[in-house]
């Protein structure tokens, strides 16, 4: 489960990152480790990990931030990322 290329807070399973690797998971059927490659893309190589779990983070006095998603393809699938935290994993797209 490669997260990113630094040993960074991203791999706590209450970021939206590793949400997003285990929703993957869950559609291919395996455990979250499994999720790493040469059989499945990094997700380091597709979005800035850091970046997506800070991007929907309460700002530094706590306030929310405004609402708002965030789309991309990973592993093959669609993902979408909210700013109410809901990771969807819609169909495949042909990729790996």
């Amino acid at each position: 489960m490669l997260l990113s290329a630094d040993s960074s807070d991203a791999t706590t399973a209450d970021s939206l990152s590793f949400e997003v690797i285990s929703a993957v998971a869950e559609q291919e059927g395996i455990d979250p480790v499994e999720v790493e490659p040469p059989e499945y893309d990094a997700l380091y190589d597709v979005i800035n990990p850091e970046a997506l779990d800070s991007l929907f983070a309460p700002r530094e006095d706590g306030t929310r931030r405004g609402s708002g998603r965030v789309e991309f393809v990973f592993c093959g699938y669609r993902v979408v990322v909210t700013s109410d935290g809901d990771v969807d994993v819609l169909e495949k797209t042909g990729g790996r």
